[in-house]
């Protein structure tokens, strides 16, 4: 394998990045698994650390809730006045956003990351006011529990049977500068609730008999440190791929199963997720697309898309690859993500044993180096087609095996033109090789093969002595047709590899290109109804697609807001779908484990902070998104259009 270099376009883009994040301020998030481990205190005293150091730190917003250390603590720092808001006959106070940012200091404190604002607030979520406060170049030191972590919602619900309402998106915490983990073991935590360090002694006591139960505090605790972990593996990706490492190190286990196009891989992935449960371990699963892989079939395209989907619902990240080399790809992609563990099916062994070439899982473990490798049983059916060792034909016409033996007669008849010309026999054999070149760059094996023959056939019967006879006196000229044959197929392989890429390539620029292009039209435009307009129009042409995009009225039911294309119309069926997909926030229908009984897809309309709609994609051929990374674009384009519609709500709202 050869040594990885450093990606230029990634490394031009970690450099703009850095450059970009420069003029922001830094964030710090002290995060801790429940009130009272000791984030507020942590943070005051780190934030009193660099007052003495001469930095210009104020409090923003800290609540001390009636504790005197934090209280203390907190008269040491210069405070930003509070903002009173008169709200339902009951004056309040709120963090006064505008005078943080007039103030400007290095440093600001803002508690509570999660904390819902006033509704005359400029931002529904504090989060929102400390990305302000970042943008105009200020640091902020927030506080920040797991339990309001938007993607942990439903796993914190499902422990504790509170539903948490205030909740930070996910990409707050990837965004920030530096996350400190503030632990407290549970027993701890309840003594510190009991002597009222934590709620006031009278509540206290049902705090304790609620959220707050040993139990609770346990699984919380683990979630919180699984957090942290998992931000600090995403550190060490970042830092391994900026120094170009290419060994793995093993700091925590990973897995990586490569399946194939086959109903009988469930059994491979089912197994793989076990393996993970065992080892605690992140994992993916991959399918690798070579040049000398056909084109799948509708039936492999859907039990590809099948695995895919049972992977993802089994908690693993999903992807495809494109490369000429299988097992180069599937080692890149392994050491690019710290793989610790390869899984596959032993079949991959068992197929093409011979002594000529060797098979892709003995390759796969000669190179992995460092890198476990597991081949388990998993219930391949014979009867069904493998990536197979000795490569695929594409599909030949009647019109190519034409075109080949009329090249070849052409050939014969220049050849006989030059042989008056006392032209040697080894010049003759160039003409027939440049016929079955121009053949073979077709990329098509059977013309081409059929091209050697007749070529090979043609000029034994006419040029090689005993003429027009099919003998061989001179043993040498086998040597002559032997080469011949194996030009010819040594080309059209290289023009099948090439014309693959080339395809790889124009449907990769296209998916970028139509990506771009709805998120510059969604940029410029104003107003929600344009903002459907293009959702819609760019949808509807770049899939294929009937799409009508959904959003909910006051009562939360769905509402077509805006549609493209001809069948539009849902019934009473369809409308169930969507809003399951609505309220649940996840895809449904058409190529789904989730009501897929409708020919459409339905995708939530995911925004930053809430569900804003959905969308209806009609495929007017169902095979032409039951590709996974159609699905995926699918997926982008449907975040980008959520994005778009939630800001341009947020901006109604305030007018």
């Amino acid at each position: 394998m050869e040594e990885k270099r450093p990606d230029p376009e990634a490394l031009l883009a970690r450099i703009k990045e850095e450059e970009k994040s420069q003029d922001k301020g830094q964030l710090k998030i002290f995060f801790g698994a429940a009130p009272g481990v000791g984030k507020t205190y942590a943070m005051l005293q780190e934030a009193l650390e660099k007052l003495a150091e001469g930095y210009d730190v104020v409090a923003g917003v800290v609540e001390s809730h009636g504790r005197s250390e934090v209280a203390a603590m907190l008269s040491k720092f210069e405070q930003i006045p509070r903002q009173q808001v008169m709200y339902h006959e009951r004056e309040l106070e709120e963090f006064d956003l505008d005078r943080a940012l007039a103030r400007k200091p290095g440093l600001i404190l803002v508690d509570e990351l999660a904390h819902t604002n006033l509704p005359s607030s400029r931002h529904a979520k504090r989060w929102q006011d400390v990305k302000e406060l970042l943008q105009c170049g200020i640091d902020v030191y927030t506080t920040l529990n797991v339990q309001h972590i938007e993607s942990l919602n439903d796993v914190v619900a499902q422990i504790t049977g509170v539903t948490v309402r205030e909740t930070v998106p996910d990409a707050i915490l990837e965004e920030a500068y530096s996350v400190e983990l503030i632990d407290l073991p549970p027993d701890d935590l309840l003594k510190r609730l009991e002597r009222g360090k934590v709620y006031a002694p009278e509540h206290a006591k049902i705090a304790t008999q609620r959220f707050f139960n040993r139990g609770n505090l346990i699984a919380l605790r683990e979630l919180a440190l699984r957090a942290t972990a998992a931000r600090v593996n995403e550190q060490t990706l970042t830092y391994r791929e900026a120094q170009s490492i290419q060994k793995s190190w093993p700091t925590t286990e990973k897995l990586l199963v490569c399946i194939t196009p086959e109903a009988s891989a469930s059994k491979l992935v089912r197994a793989a997720k076990r393996m993970a449960t065992r080892l605690q371990a992140e994992w993916f699963v991959v399918y690798i697309e070579t040049n000398h892989r056909n084109e799948l079939s509708k039936i492999e395209r859907h039990h590809l898309l099948n695995q895919f989907r049972l992977a993802e619902s089994l908690g693993a990240k999903t992807s495809t690859l494109n490369g000429r080399d299988y097992v180069e790809e599937l080692l890149q992609f392994a050491r690019d993500h710290n793989v610790t563990k390869i899984v596959m099916d032993k079949y991959f062994r068992q197929k093409h044993k011979h002594f000529i070439f060797e098979n892709i899982a003995d390759k796969l473990i000669r190179n992995s180096g460092d890198i476990d490798i597991y081949l388990i049983q998993g219930g391949y059916d014979k009867n069904l087609r493998l990536l197979p060792t000795l490569h695929l034909r594409p599909t030949s016409t009647w019109q190519s095996y034409t075109r080949g033996v009329l090249i070849v007669a052409l050939c014969t008849l220049l050849s006989f033109v030059l042989s008056h010309f006392h032209f040697q026999l080894s010049n003759l054999v160039m003409i027939y090789l440049l016929g079955i070149v121009m053949i073979a760059m077709q990329g098509r094996y059977g013309p081409t093969v059929l091209a050697a023959l007749c070529s090979i056939v043609a000029f034994d019967f006419f040029f090689v002595s005993p003429r027009l006879a099919l003998v061989i006196e001179d043993t040498q000229y086998l040597i002559t047709f032997f080469v011949m044959l194996i030009v010819s197929l040594v080309i059209s392989q290289l023009a099948i590899m090439r014309r693959r890429q080339n395809e790889v390539m124009r449907l990769r620029e296209r998916r970028a290109a139509a990506l771009y292009g709805l998120s510059r039209q969604l940029a410029s435009a104003r107003g929600l109804d344009n903002i459907l307009k293009i959702s819609v129009r760019h949808s509807a042409e770049f899939f294929a697609s009937h799409v009508v995009v959904l959003l909910p009225d006051e009562q939360g039911h769905l509402v077509d807001k805006a549609h493209h294309g001809t069948d539009y119309a849902l019934d009473e069926k369809e409308f169930s779908v969507a809003q399951w997909a609505y309220n649940f926030g996840q895809i449904a229908g058409f190529g789904t484990q989730t009501l897929p009984f409708t020919h459409a897809v339905y995708l939530p309309l995911l925004g930053e902070s809430k569900i804003v709609g959905v969308l209806r994609v009609l495929p007017v051929d169902a095979n032409s998104i039951m590709i996974q990374e159609q699905m995926h674009l699918l997926e982008s384009f449907a975040n980008q259009i959520a994005v778009a519609i939630e800001a341009e709500m947020e901006t109604a709202t305030k007018k």
